[in-house]
């Protein structure tokens, strides 16, 4: 056999072309579903809202905001007023 075709250094860099074949071939499939699972991470948080308040001011007041729908809401219901547009 030819010297050539022998030894690590022969082996590091055919298997490196190899690597880099194989990658430089992978590579815009991965990216696309990177940015699949990206784009429906996203979306799931939209269909989730806004995030909750980190503040435990901002959080009294959502919690005031939410019972004073609430209250309204029962109060709309109990004086027959019905709103069909809330949920």
């Amino acid at each position: 056999m030819p010297p050539d075709t022998l030894g690590c250094d022969v082996l590091t860099r055919k298997l490196s072309k190899i690597l880099f074949v194989h990658i430089r071939h992978n590579l815009p499939q991965i990216i696309n579903e990177v940015k699949d699972k990206q784009r429906e991470a996203e979306q799931e948080l939209r269909d989730l809202g806004p995030p909750m308040p980190s503040q435990v001011a901002d959080k009294m007041h959502l919690l005031w905001g939410m019972i004073t729908e609430f209250v309204q809401a029962y109060k709309n219901q109990i004086g027959g007023k019905y709103d069909a547009r809330r949920k």
